[in-house]
C-alpha cells in the first residue's frame, strides 16, 4: 500500500507547512482570508470540473459505486443527527461545534482519493473516482448547508435563498458543469482546458495550507469525545457500510478497492474553509482533518487489505 502512504504523507506536510507559515507571522490574516476565498470559489471547483470532464463514466458501473457511496453517506448523516441531541446534553457539544463533528465524520478527501485511485488503478480508477465526486459531493454540500443553517446559529433563510444559495454553492455548479461537459463532449480550446487543469491543481496545496493555519497543537495534543467519535465514524463505520452496500450491488474486484478509498480517506479539506465561511468551530474542523489525516496512514492500507 505504498500508493497510501505516497498521498498522505504530503498532505500531512502540507498542513504543517500551513501552520509553520501562520505561527512564524510568514502569511498573515488577511491573505489567509483572501487565500480562503479563492480555493472556496476558484480552485476546488477547477478541479471538479476537470475531473468530471475528463473521466470515461460509461466504462464503470456508476449506478453500483455511486450508490453504495451515497447510501454510506445518508447513514452517516442520520446517525450524526440521530447522535446530536445526546451529544448536547452529555459532552456539552455546540451547534458550531456540532457542524464540524458533522462534516468530519461524512465528507470525504477529494484529493487523497484521486492520488491514491489513480496511482493503483490508473485511468480507471480515476473514473470511479469521477462517479464518487458526482454522486457525494452535491448530497455532502445539500447535508452541510441544512446543518450549518439549522446548528451553526445562522440566521433563518427562506426556501428561495436557500434554494439561490444552493444552487451558487461552487461546489454545486462546478459539478453540474463537469458532468455537462462530459455527457456533451464540446471541443474546448487547448489554452481553455489547461487553465481548468492548472486551477484545478493548485486547490490541494491552498486547501490544506489553510487547514495548517488554523490548526491549534495544543489542542490536538488532547484530543476530545468530539475527534474521536467524528474519526471513527469517518475512517471505520462508513467504509464498512460501504462495503456492505458495494456487496448489494455487486461490485467486486478493483471497483470495490476503489469504492473502499473513496469511502475511508479523511475528511474533506473544504470543511475547514466552509466552517470559516458559514459559521463553524473552524479550529475544531481543522483539527480533526488532521487527526484523521495522520490516522488515515495506518487505517487506510489496513481497510483496503481487510475489506477488499
Amino acid at each position: 500500500m505504498s500508493a497510501v502512504f505516497a498521498s498522505l504523507i504530503p498532505t500531512f506536510l502540507i498542513i504543517a507547512t500551513g501552520w509553520l507559515c501562520r505561527i512564524t507571522g510568514f502569511v498573515n490574516d488577511q491573505q489567509w482570508s483572501g487565500l480562503e476565498r479563492a480555493t472556496y470559489v476558484i480552485f476546488f471547483p477547477a478541479l471538479i470540473v476537470d475531473t468530471l470532464a475528463r473521466a470515461d463514466l460509461a466504462s464503470v458501473p456508476v449506478l453500483g459505486v455511486g450508490g453504495a457511496l451515497v447510501g454510506a453517506i445518508l447513514f452517516m448523516a442520520g446517525l450524526m443527527l440521530a447522535l446530536r441531541p445526546v451529544l448536547e446534553r452529555h459532552a456539552s457539544l455546540d451547534g458550531p461545534s456540532f457542524t464540524s463533528v458533522f462534516q468530519g465524520a461524512t465528507r470525504w478527501n477529494t484529493f487523497v482519493a484521486i492520488a491514491v485511485a489513480g496511482s493503483l488503478f490508473g485511468e480507471r480508477g480515476i473514473a470511479l473516482i469521477a462517479v464518487a465526486i458526482a454522486a457525494m459531493v452535491p448530497l455532502l454540500n445539500l447535508l452541510a448547508f441544512y446543518v450549518f443553517i439549522r446548528f451553526a446559529g445562522r440566521p433563518r433563510q427562506s426556501p428561495k435563498a436557500i434554494l439561490r444559495s444552493f444552487a451558487t454553492n461552487p461546489f454545486i455548479w462546478s459539478c453540474a458543469l463537469g458532468l455537462s461537459l462530459n455527457l456533451l463532449a464540446p471541443p474546448l480550446p487547448k489554452p481553455i482546458v489547461s487553465y481548468i487543469d492548472l486551477m484545478g491543481r493548485a486547490s490541494l496545496a491552498a486547501g490544506l495550507l489553510i487547514v495548517g493555519a488554523g490548526l491549534d497543537l495544543r489542542r490536538l495534543a488532547k484530543p476530545g469525545l468530539p475527534h474521536a467519535l467524528a474519526s471513527a465514524c469517518k475512517l471505520l463505520l462508513m467504509p464498512l457500510v460501504a462495503v456492505i452496500l458495494a456487496h448489494y450491488a455487486g461490485i467486486g474486484g478493483n471497483d470495490l478497492l476503489v469504492t473502499i478509498i473513496a469511502a475511508s480517506v479523511p475528511t474533506a479539506a473544504a470543511g475547514y474553509v466552509l466552517a470559516r465561511q458559514m459559521g463553524g468551530n473552524a479550529p475544531l474542523m481543522a483539527e480533526i482533518l488532521t487527526l484523521q489525516t495522520l490516522i488515515a496512514m495506518i487505517s487506510m492500507p489496513i481497510l483496503i487489505g481487510i475489506l477488499g
